[in-house]
């Protein structure tokens, strides 16, 4: 695919902000950077600890909730020029805020990329402190260009090795249907990842609030906290232990509650590398390949329950929503050429995720329906929001999210503080009556070092509809 030409803006040295601050042991400088970043955000968006708003209501109206995972873009990447949230920092159409080149010298502010194919940057625990720099979110173009050596045509710097473009964004003319969802149903411009490292993390928090170790195979007391590397497979060692995730996920307490669920994984190769890095192999990941997109085989509770066979390939996901047949919870994962992380193309992903909701739009269960769609991580493209602190595992960087139902509130921007933990407290409001993971009292205690659904911090995804109204007509759009 021919790569347009960039039309960039480039200050002088002189006027940069001072260089990021260099990264060395991952988790301790996540550490000492969530102790720098500030805390104090909108108190207006505080929520009682547990709360669980308009549960009640929410549960007389949605019988399904899916969530939809996509990979490896900030919220200023793709949203950043979205009229009335808070995006790019700009003055007259120009942007006020450029990021340091140690490479080429002068300050890169950020530019429309009209391109398919982008590149982005490493995106591991050592990436978010360099990145964010003590809040100075100036690190950016330092990381993408440490991180390029070609090993093989995965490899995103392949095409362009002299340059990054971290810096860019995206708008309305290259992803239209992500901007009709914004603008038709609700955007969130505070949705944060929920760890400041990558996307095993990330998809571990999604269905477990948590990433840990675990010392003892299927005893959650000997799991202890880790942020960057949580147990996993590592491609050409050869046979290795399975991952053993010990700690209780959320999968535990729908099962006990008799909720349905599935997961449903798009069968090709995985989207991302098994360390965070920009650069690896391809690697296969389908249903019964349990790899970094598709965590809950390896979960001691998902076993233990008997419901491995609720992993499923993606045309199951299909088949259920064409006969009415979708569970009460649902994840989706897509594969990499579908999952927009750089090099995949993505038009792709988008064609991909609007085939995905018209699905829905178009099957028996959309009037009782809650899309949740979202991107696990920034993928080292550009955001401005310094994220905010809740523990020492995040909150990581600022993605796009999107809510989708006949019960969303028309063209309406939360500006809530949000990470995807409050998916997982909606989850527990319809369905569970409020029960938290909670070691305390959901029956199967782990030392997990924060109830993540119950910091005050944390919005209330409740904001975001509207149960009184009528359930509107679907959104169907043309995959392109």
């Amino acid at each position: 695919m021919r790569l347009v030409r960039l039309n960039r803006r480039r200050e002088a040295p002189a006027h940069a902000p001072s260089a990021a601050r260099p990264a060395t042991a991952g988790a301790a400088l996540v550490l000492a950077l969530l102790a720098l970043a500030p805390a104090a955000c909108d108190q207006k968006n505080a929520v009682t600890p547990g709360g669980g708003g308009g549960g009640g209501l929410a549960a007389s109206k949605i019988r399904h909730i899916v969530i939809i995972m996509q990979e490896n873009r900030s919220f200023d990447h793709y949203f950043g020029t979205f009229p009335g949230a808070e995006g790019i920092p700009m003055q007259a159409g120009v942007p006020t805020v450029c990021v340091p080149d140690p490479k080429r010298g002068g300050c890169e502010r950020p530019f429309h990329d009209p391109n398919d194919v982008n590149r982005g940057g490493p995106h591991a625990a050592d990436s978010h402190v360099t990145d964010v720099d003590g809040g100075k979110m100036d690190g950016f173009i330092k990381v993408a260009e440490s991180g390029g050596h070609c090993t093989s045509p995965f490899d995103p710097f392949c095409t362009n090795p002299d340059t990054t473009d971290v810096m860019g964004y995206h708008d309305q003319r290259e992803i239209p249907n992500y901007w009709s969802y914004a603008q038709t149903f609700v955007l969130q411009d505070h949705m944060f990842e929920p760890n400041a490292s990558w996307s095993l993390p990330d998809h571990l928090f999604m269905v477990s609030e948590w990433s840990a170790r675990c010392a003892v195979q299927d005893d959650p007391s000997s799991c202890v906290n880790e942020l960057q590397s949580p147990q996993g497979l590592t491609e050409g060692l050869g046979p290795q232990p399975r991952p053993n995730y010990a700690w209780t996920d959320l999968t535990y307490l729908l099962h006990k509650h008799n909720v349905s669920w599935k997961y449903y994984v798009a069968s090709g190769t995985q989207p991302d590398c098994d360390d965070g890095a920009a650069i690896c192999n391809p690697k296969v990941q389908n249903a019964g390949t349990p790899e970094i997109w598709n965590p809950l085989p390896f979960f001691t509770t998902v076993s233990q329950d008997g419901e491995l066979g609720n992993v499923q390939t993606l045309d199951h996901f299909f088949t259920d929503a064409q006969t009415g047949n979708l569970p009460a919870v649902a994840w989706i994962t897509p594969n990499g050429s579908q999952s927009e992380h750089p090099p995949a193309l993505v038009s792709t992903g988008e064609k991909y995720v609007t085939g995905l909701i018209n699905a829905i739009m178009q099957s028996p269960a959309w009037d009782s329906t809650a899309i949740f769609l979202a991107w696990d991580d920034w993928g080292g493209f550009y955001d401005h929001v310094v994220p905010p602190v809740v523990d020492q595992n995040g909150y990581g960087m600022r993605v796009p999210g999107i809510v989708i139902s006949p019960y969303a509130k028309a063209g309406f921007i939360d500006h809530q503080m949000l990470s995807f933990d409050a998916y997982v407290r909606f989850i527990e409001d319809v369905f569970l009556g409020g029960q938290r993971l909670d070691p305390k009292n959901d029956g199967r205690p782990d030392p997990r070092p924060t109830v993540r659904e119950t910091v005050t911090l944390l919005g209330d995804l409740m904001q975001d509809f509207d149960f009184t109204r009528q359930p509107r007509s679907p959104l169907i759009l043309t995959p392109r």
